[in-house]
């Protein structure tokens, strides 16, 4: 499997022919999802749900579908009738050849003033990649590659580490990552390399990897 960073939050995965993609949001290429036969979106903020990136990738391909939280179908499904599936915590489905698990329910705590909106993460393949969206949910089975979120108005880096060691993955490739400056980077790279238990490593938006 092919995985393709993008920016933020966004990343491509490319197995068989087919490609899926999952949060291309705000803060991403504005192609990012052109071109995908199957799109996952995580939860509704709009640096993970771009209603244009989606429209723009769904009429590129007709084929093409959209696997997502109730909040984010409903402003599709009347225009894509067929193509947007409403998924949540213990779903399984397959997408595009890729075997898909969804775990967990909300969004972490940005404030304890602010409602917590949905939010679910998927695993793909049994456990080959974990993408937890906006929250470090813990899918309680082994994972090879997980997309840790590394930097959020809602984190610190000690959670993020603590998430790293519980979910324990082979290797761990950073997303979320577009508020980090390239001075900044540094200090997270050696922290999450140092004690997060897992190999530790980052892909510049547009690079590759096979995982």
């Amino acid at each position: 499997m092919k995985l393709t960073k993008k920016s933020h939050a966004c990343v491509r995965l490319e197995k068989d022919g087919r490609t899926l993609v999952l949060d291309p949001g705000g803060f991403t290429e504005r192609d990012a999802a052109v071109g995908a036969d199957a799109i996952l979106v995580t939860h509704e903020h709009p640096d993970h749900f771009d209603e244009g990136r989606l429209r723009a990738a769904l009429e590129a391909n007709p084929a093409a579908g959209v696997w997502t939280l109730r909040a984010v179908a409903d402003r599709l499904a009347a225009a894509f009738p067929g193509r947007v599936h409403t998924v949540g915590h213990g779903d399984t489905f397959t997408a595009a050849g890729f075997d898909v698990q969804v775990h967990g329910e909300l969004h972490a705590v940005i404030h304890p003033d602010l409602p917590r909106i949905t939010n679910v993460g998927y695993l793909i393949d049994d456990g080959r990649v974990f993408h937890p969206g906006d929250a470090l949910t813990v899918p309680g089975q082994p994972v090879e590659t997980l997309l840790a979120p590394v930097q959020a108005p809602w984190n610190k880096i000690a959670e993020v580490i603590d998430y790293v060691r519980e979910v324990a993955p082979d290797r761990v490739y950073d997303v979320h990552d577009a508020l980090l400056t390239d001075l900044a980077r540094p200090i997270y790279d050696t922290h999450l390399g140092n004690l997060g238990g897992a190999e530790h490593l980052r892909l510049a938006p547009g690079a590759s990897a096979e995982v």
